[in-house]
């Protein structure tokens, strides 16, 4: 079937991202909004726009009643999810599919599977997927967790089944701590997610977080988009994402591909989704977990690819084949993406709210912005934090290093505080440029960033005070003595 009207069922940036492909494909689209948002860019820019009331999240693009709701009433044949919110919500597919609209994404079932960490591990282990040393089903006691810590060693990590963003993690060190730490992790979980199961692994020192972009079709073909390397992280947030990868070779590429190919496919999985591995320093790979949605950083690996990410959705989920096979893939260049929220990264990345004064973006070759918001806006308190995803493409990656430099130089966000200060500062961080970093990057050169930062700012006031001095110099008047020199003094007679 041929989709002719799209809801999204999102805001921001991933709301304007997803209409403009539709646009180009000649698909209307019908936006939803909160209160919040009611002028805000998403809104204004689709065919029709629908209000769900509230302010919060769980008051409007939470509530599955309200937009499919609004998609009956605008006669939406398909509902787009975007990230966040309800993309990975299997009964938000159910009930789409109960009202024969179709769900631009996996099946309710294949989300269910893969959607819990734990399930997940258990498709892994049956695909002969790796797998961090650990506990693939949920921990129902203190003395089942003490018997697989004495298997696995300490430090590690106790990890929620549902959710993710760092939500109901620890990370414990000796035995005396785990069962506070446990009670605590399971407890967190069930206050974000509904669902206090738990499950513990092995932490891996000094990983790097490498993911594979992966499609699959309705005739069980499937692909991998090469991979994505996303491990500058504050709070298990993404900061800055690369494609590819540094450190990865062609061998370990594509086995790693392959896997997570071979994975999606266990699961009957159809549409885009994005397998996450640790990669250790010894270029071992340990499945983590899937996403089952489009990923906030697929900008670089279209770059990368020449592919639009979102149009392939749709194609698919109007039951097309994949028009391509994997022999058919090659990787492009370089391309790198930093995350532009408004947080302070001068104060361990705090939220920072208020009005937009000033908005001015990079623009040129090889420059790409994803963004919301424009001069004037407020940044609302509701909702994450991002404004937008500046991204960069060229030959080589230090070429991408550069070009980000310049495009982040030329980038003015002036009323709301930004990551942009840290993201520069990534940007000329010797490891980062030799591609020799980890997870750990901001725990190992936090204090270096603001040390730099103040470093500067003391040799600007010091040139300050030494400029001011010589301007008080020269603007000091003092009397000449004439005695004794040379000169004549020469009148004029009259």
């Amino acid at each position: 079937m041929k989709i002719k009207k799209i809801l999204v069922a999102n805001r921001g940036e991933i709301a304007l991202r997803i209409m403009r492909t539709a646009k180009k494909l000649g698909i209307k689209t019908v936006a939803v909004f909160s209160d919040v948002d009611r002028n805000a860019p998403h809104v204004l820019f689709a065919d029709e726009a629908i209000s769900l009331g509230g302010i919060t999240s769980a008051e409007s693009y939470l509530r599955i009643d309200k937009i499919l709701e609004a998609a009956l009433h605008s006669n939406c044949d398909a509902i787009h999810p975007g990230y966040g919110f309800l993309s990975e919500n299997p009964e938000f597919v159910r009930q789409i599919s109960n009202n024969n609209i179709v769900f631009i994404g996996p099946t309710e079932s294949s989300m269910i599977k893969m959607g819990s960490k734990i399930e997940a591990k258990k498709t892994a282990t049956e695909s002969g997927v790796p797998l961090v040393p650990g506990t693939h089903i949920a921990i129902n006691s203190i003395q089942e967790a003490l018997e697989i810590a004495n298997k696995t060693s300490y430090p590690l990590l106790i990890k929620a089944s549902a959710g993710g963003g760092g939500k109901g993690m620890r990370l414990v060190h000796k035995e005396t701590d785990l069962e506070e730490q446990l009670k605590m992790a399971s407890s967190e979980a069930m206050s974000a997610f509904g669902d206090g199961s738990v499950f513990i692994e092995k932490y891996i020192t000094n990983p790097k977080h490498i993911e594979i972009q992966v499609f699959c079709d309705q005739f069980q073909n499937g692909v991998f988009l090469f991979e994505r390397e996303c491990s500058v992280q504050r709070r298990h947030q993404k900061i800055v994402e690369e494609a590819p990868s540094s450190c990865l070779t062609k061998e370990i590429r594509n086995k790693m591909g392959n896997d997570a190919v071979k994975l999606a496919l266990a699961c009957g999985y159809v549409g885009a989704g994005t397998i996450e591995f640790l990669v250790d320093e010894e270029l071992n790979y340990y499945f983590l977990e899937m996403n089952t949605r489009l990923q906030v950083e697929h900008p670089v690996t279209e770059m990368i690819t020449g592919l639009d990410l979102v149009e392939l959705q749709i194609k698919i989920a109007e039951g097309e084949q994949i028009p391509f096979k994997q022999s058919d893939l090659t990787i492009n260049g370089h391309a790198i993406e930093i995350r532009i929220c408004a947080e302070d990264s001068y104060n361990n990345f705090l939220p920072s709210i208020g009005k937009i004064t000033k908005y001015e973006i990079a623009e040129g070759d090889g420059i790409r912005i994803d963004d919301s918001y424009k001069i004037n806006m407020e940044i609302p308190v509701q909702y994450d934090p991002l404004l937008g995803k500046l991204i960069v493409h060229a030959n080589t990656r230090a070429e991408a290093i550069q070009r980000m430099e310049l495009a982040l130089s030329e980038t003015k966000i002036e009323g709301v505080d930004t990551t942009i200060p840290f993201c520069e500062y990534v940007m000329r961080n010797h490891s980062f440029r030799k591609g020799q970093y980890n997870t750990f990057f901001i725990n190992q050169y936090y204090d270096d960033f603001i040390n730099e930062d103040s470093l500067q700012n003391s040799i600007e006031a010091g040139a300050y005070v030494v400029l001011q001095a010589y301007l008080d110099e020269l603007n000091t008047l003092r009397p000449v003595d004439i005695r004794n020199n040379n000169w004549k003094l020469n009148r004029i007679e009259r």
